[in-house]
């Protein structure tokens, strides 16, 4: 683990997928992936060993190959832009498994992000991606909302990825 610090105040409260700190901007998209065990599985181990974020097309640079408490993750967005996070929480339960990372000093923005895969009741697989979010540098402050649009573009973006890989799935 790093020595850099969080760059925000509430680590670990995406846990609560509805709860935004004042002054955050606040995302939440849903995707259904499918139906069954079967393709809860297959998205569980996509989110939890990066697979679905190496398929965005980011570059991930984390250092243990799945998330677990504490590993630090550094993303890559187009090829320069490097983003410093920590893992603040897991899960890898019967019926849901994901993750969150929070931002470390020298990210673009502040905050954290969640990727939680879930079997409902009935069967169906959802991805949720849950996030807040502010900017930290001065590009992501001069971008504004253009940034927030980005952000809710690649979180609809990771369901429909991870619903790609979870393909054709049988029971």
């Amino acid at each position: 683990m790093s020595e850099r610090p969080f760059s925000y105040d509430d680590v670990g409260a995406t846990r609560d997928p509805h709860f935004c700190p004042p002054g955050f901007h606040h995302l939440r998209e849903r995707t259904r992936l499918g139906e069954g065990e079967a393709v809860f599985r297959r998205a569980a181990e996509a989110v939890l060993t990066w697979e679905m974020h190496r398929a965005l097309g980011v570059g991930i640079h984390a250092s243990a190959e799945r998330a677990a408490v504490d590993v630090d993750v550094t993303v890559t967005l187009a090829g320069i832009i490097k983003a410093p996070c920590r893992i603040v929480w897991t899960a890898e339960e019967p019926r849901r498994a994901g993750w969150a990372y929070g931002t470390l000093a020298g990210h673009p923005e502040c905050g954290e992000e969640s990727f939680l895969v879930e079997r409902t009741g009935d069967g169906t697989v959802w991805l949720t991606v849950t996030a807040f979010s502010r900017a930290a540098k001065w590009y992501a402050k001069a971008g504004g909302p253009a940034v927030r649009g980005m952000q809710h573009a690649y979180a609809r973006r990771c369901g429909k990825v991870l619903k790609t890989l979870c393909g054709p799935v049988s029971e």
